[in-house]
């Protein structure tokens, strides 16, 4: 399926089954990454470690380039570790 497709918000409707979809959105916002927001930031990866569309919300996040918050159980410096590495394995591939 088209790249564009999947990167859809609502591509196969998998929002409508996230585990967060009727939590308020500040928990997986936090400000920081110390103090009360490292707190914020594991009770919004456990919401996520027990969802059944988290690999769904990830790849949404990685292919919009989401900068802010947590998606999929990744906060943003996880995904830009993800995209890096992507990035290495298209370029290998390429220079094959």
């Amino acid at each position: 399926m088209d790249s564009a497709v999947l990167a859809t918000w609502n591509h196969d409707s998998w929002r409508s089954l996230a585990k967060c979809a009727d939590m308020d959105s500040s928990l997986f916002f936090p400000v920081g990454v110390t103090g009360d927001a490292e707190i914020q930031i594991r009770e919004a990866k456990a919401v996520c470690n027990c969802c059944s569309v988290q690999l769904q919300c990830l790849e949404f996040a990685l292919r919009t380039n989401q900068e802010y918050g947590i998606w999929g159980g990744k906060d943003e410096e996880e995904r830009r570790v993800i995209r890096r590495a992507r990035r290495r394995e298209r370029k290998l591939a390429n220079a094959s």
